[in-house]
């Protein structure tokens, strides 16, 4: 297959309720979408960063600016056999992972149409539907929190997660709790926290949470071994896990009992896959977390989230839980038993709305 063109989309779109974590509340989604052109056949691709450097490095600028540089010069009028060619192409480039995967998943959807199959039995996908949580930012009050719970739970959620920081968790969680005392819940505290809040990370062992996810800073995974070995709740990694080798020695320090995966962060479906894989020899469950995708984003994590690891209920939501309009039909529907449907048309497997991509772009480039 020949890389025939590339054109990038800056987006930005209107969330329907802001995102507020311990480090940004966002009111709209900026990311980059990837549109390759092979020689019949098109993919799309999603960079999941945004306009800030909170959570990743990497944002709508530095990724602009790779690609543009960088990755499409690499791959423009090349001929690629397989997936693995493009990482073997790549290697050069340290870090960037998130650019990397947009353009990976892009081609991934080409690969798949080319093969006549759906992108998830392209990354070796074995499940035909899959479990959905959902992940709620912090609040206004703990009523309105509650409010947001019961809203989630009536359309069918399998997994709350909310949001903490210091000055909002152990009395928001109990309160959670005494509403809701028997629902799948979890915390994310995006590495607010420090070893010397080890009194609160005790006490929400009280709670029967299914995880905290990313409690200690991004680097740092000796601190999380030693918390992991003061507390009964697992620890779960996010921005800790970018890439195989990192999850290997989160695995071998102990650092961690679950691992969410994330295909951004760790620089596309293969290496998503490799840590799957890695998890799933070693016994440690994983899930799929979310990036405030739009539907691009959230389809190649639909297909990633068929491979068999994926035991816990991801953050792959409903389209109208973000976004009013998607730029993909049909739209992502969770269903009322709390799963989403692994789609079986070839590729991506949703028909993409270009109108809708131009109607949020904010910047557009072709190459050639």
């Amino acid at each position: 297959m020949k890389v025939n063109r590339v054109e990038l989309f800056h987006i930005r779109m209107p969330l329907v309720h802001y995102f507020e974590t311990s480090f940004e509340k966002t009111n709209a989604r900026d990311c980059i979408i990837v549109k390759i052109f092979g020689t019949n056949e098109v993919g799309y691709g999603e960079v999941v960063v945004s306009s800030t450097p909170f959570y990743s490095y990497e944002t709508v600028e530095t990724a602009w600016h790779v690609l543009k540089e960088f990755i499409i010069p690499i791959i423009l009028n090349h001929k690629l056999k397989t997936i693995e060619e493009l990482a073997e192409r790549l290697a050069p480039i340290r870090g960037h992972n998130m650019a990397k995967a947009g353009v990976e998943e892009a081609l991934f959807d080409i690969f798949a149409k080319l093969q006549d199959i759906p992108m998830s039995k392209a990354i070796g996908g074995t499940r035909e539907r899959i479990e959905v949580g959902v992940s709620i930012g912090i609040q206004d009050s703990v009523k309105h929190l509650i409010g947001r719970i019961e809203h989630f739970l009536a359309q069918g959620y399998r997994r709350i997660k909310v949001k903490i920081k210091p000055g909002w968790d152990i009395d928001v969680v109990k309160q959670i709790r005494k509403t809701f005392r028997s629902i799948p819940l979890m915390v994310d505290a995006n590495c607010a926290y420090t070893l010397e809040d080890m009194d609160i990370f005790k006490s929400l062992d009280d709670f029967d949470l299914m995880m905290i996810e990313q409690p200690l800073a991004y680097d740092d995974m000796v601190d999380h071994a030693e918390l992991q070995k003061e507390i009964r709740t697992p620890v779960c990694l996010d921005e800790s896990i970018n890439s195989f080798a990192a999850a290997r020695t989160a695995i071998e320090l102990g650092s961690c009992k679950i691992i969410n995966i994330k295909a951004g962060r760790v620089g596309g479906l293969l290496n998503a896959k490799k840590v799957h894989d890695l998890c799933r020899e070693n016994d440690i469950p994983v899930w799929c977390g979310g990036m405030l995708e739009t539907g691009i984003g959230r389809a190649h994590n639909i297909a990633l989230a068929s491979l068999p690891n994926f035991v816990l209920p991801g953050d792959i939501s409903d389209s109208r839980r973000y976004y009013e309009e998607d730029i993909i039909k049909p739209p992502i529907e969770v269903q009322k038993d709390g799963t989403i449907e692994v789609s079986k048309e070839v590729g991506l497997g949703f028909s993409v709305l270009d109108e809708m991509i131009n109607k949020f772009c904010l910047r557009k480039e072709s190459f050639p």
